[in-house]
């Protein structure tokens, strides 16, 4: 005979009297603040819907390093105090973006995170601009290092700053080699 044979019951302990189950007076010591009104939810929208706004498509991403150094090397480039911007038309239906933060331009990964979404939240919010654009282009955005000190608002002025040079010089075509 083992210990376990020898000294554990196999009988069901008795319920007790005052065990936890709810009753219509359980609730009292709460205070009544900590529900929501009826027909009150969050205000705030749901994450995928936020997602779905932020995250750019697949197909409007610059990926590999070739895409990149094809805009650096036909492209027209355009300088400002928070980024430089290379475009290059691409024939495509929709503009593509392409974003870099070196580690020359901050050692801090996180800081480097932050500069691309601010630029990419840019091009996002930038939208309507671009689609004023008689072509499609591929954007490769250079973050510099003024970028890490302001706000998202300074950074989409400046990105529209420079789609409406980008409208300006349409009149001649910026095409690269293959195009």
């Amino acid at each position: 005979m083992t210990y376990a044979e020898a000294y554990i019951s196999t009988e069901q302990p008795t319920p007790r009297e005052d065990s936890r189950v709810p009753c219509a007076h359980g609730d009292e010591g709460r205070s009544p603040g900590f529900k929501e009104a009826a027909g009150q939810g969050s205000q705030t929208p749901d994450s995928f819907a936020l997602l779905s706004r932020t995250v750019l498509r697949e197909d409007a991403r610059l990926r590999n390093p070739a895409e990149f150094r094809a805009v650096y090397n036909s492209g027209k480039r355009f300088d400002s105090r928070f980024m430089t911007v290379f475009v290059l038309v691409s024939g495509l239906e929709r503009h593509r973006l392409g974003i870099t933060a070196s580690k020359k331009m901050s050692r801090r990964a996180v800081d480097r995170n932050r500069t691309k979404r601010l630029l990419r939240e840019a091009f996002r919010q930038n939208s309507a601009g671009l689609d004023a654009l008689k072509s499609r282009y591929d954007w490769v955005i250079n973050a510099r290092r003024s970028l890490l000190d302001v706000k998202s608002d300074a950074v989409a002025e400046e990105f529209a700053r420079i789609v409406a040079q980008v409208r300006q010089d349409e009149h001649e075509p910026i095409r690269g080699i293959d195009a």
